[in-house]
């Protein structure tokens, strides 16, 4: 995949960085996650939403979790910003989290780029899209790239893939400093819609729903099969309804924008209980209840 060569200003240390704040906006299921691993080692978080009740719940599930995953440097602390600015003050990461909807992420990413200090990474927690395409307002697109998060703190792979003009840089140094953050990045070669992990989980999914959605099987079935089967501790339905079945939606919407030959039944599916407000555990009642 294609990168740039820089000029050291996107190059950063794990020293470097640790006493400079990590910026996250969006602080829904995955974004109040995220806060936490960068929590987990010290240092500041500042979570940006326009929800001021999200932000507040998502400071207070940081300081309720944080003493369970917190490194033997210390814990940092998780507070909330006014504004896309002060989120930003002195910031050496910036991560985006916010719905998945370009409406939303392209216009977010001209207010960061305005306000981010000049060496300030850029990346989108985005799911199913290329940064690429939400770079319209980036002056400079080589600190900008995907890292994709599934569900930390028990997850805590991400995928990292360049928007086609990335700086090395900017990878190498995710690469080398996440780690310290019990966050583990791995590089997709190539762009790639689903980046790598997910592209199978997709596939997984998108079966699951169908089996439910044909009347074949309830999606306790499913799920109690993946877990005696491949002794996974939950199944794909309760994974969904922990990300939530809005954003599951939206996801499966742009795969299939992607490929029209995919099959409608498992969004259909979902369209019924997005569309009952049902929408996993942040409603209390999803495929589950809770």
């Amino acid at each position: 995949m294609t990168t740039v060569d820089g000029d050291g200003m996107y190059a950063h240390t794990f020293e470097g960085i640790r006493d400079r704040p990590v910026a996250v906006f969006g602080a829904g299921t995955l974004g109040r996650r995220i806060a936490l691993m960068f929590a987990s080692r010290g240092g500041t978080v500042r979570i940006y939403d326009p929800s001021a009740e999200q932000v507040a719940a998502a400071t207070e599930y940081v300081t309720r979790t944080l003493p369970e995953v917190a490194g033997e440097g210390g814990a940092g602390n998780a507070v909330g910003a006014e504004s896309v600015a002060e989120a930003l003050e002195s910031a050496w990461l910036a991560v985006e989290a916010v719905p998945e909807r370009l409406d939303i992420k392209i216009p977010l990413w001209g207010e960061i780029d305005r306000a981010a200090p000049a060496d300030t990474l850029f990346t989108t927690n985005s799911s199913s899209y290329p940064s690429r395409v939400m770079a319209e307002h980036v002056r400079d697109p080589a600190r900008l790239c995907n890292m994709h998060f599934y569900m930390p703190p028990g997850s805590n792979a991400v995928d990292l893939m360049s928007d086609g003009a990335t700086s090395r840089e900017v990878l190498d140094t995710l690469l080398a400093v996440l780690p310290e953050f019990d966050v583990h990045p791995f590089e997709a070669r190539k762009e790639s819609v689903g980046f790598i992990f997910n592209r199978v989980w997709a596939a997984i999914k998108r079966e699951s729903l169908a089996v439910v959605a044909e009347g074949v099987a309830r999606p306790e079935d499913v799920d109690g099969m993946f877990k005696i089967n491949w002794k996974m501790p939950v199944g794909p339905f309760r994974m969904m309804d922990q990300v939530g079945l809005d954003v599951v939606l939206d996801i499966e919407n742009h795969y299939a924008e992607e490929n029209p030959a995919l099959p409608a039944g498992p969004r259909e599916l979902l369209h019924e209980y997005v569309d009952a407000g049902k929408l996993g555990v942040k409603t209390g009642e999803g495929f589950y209840r809770y």
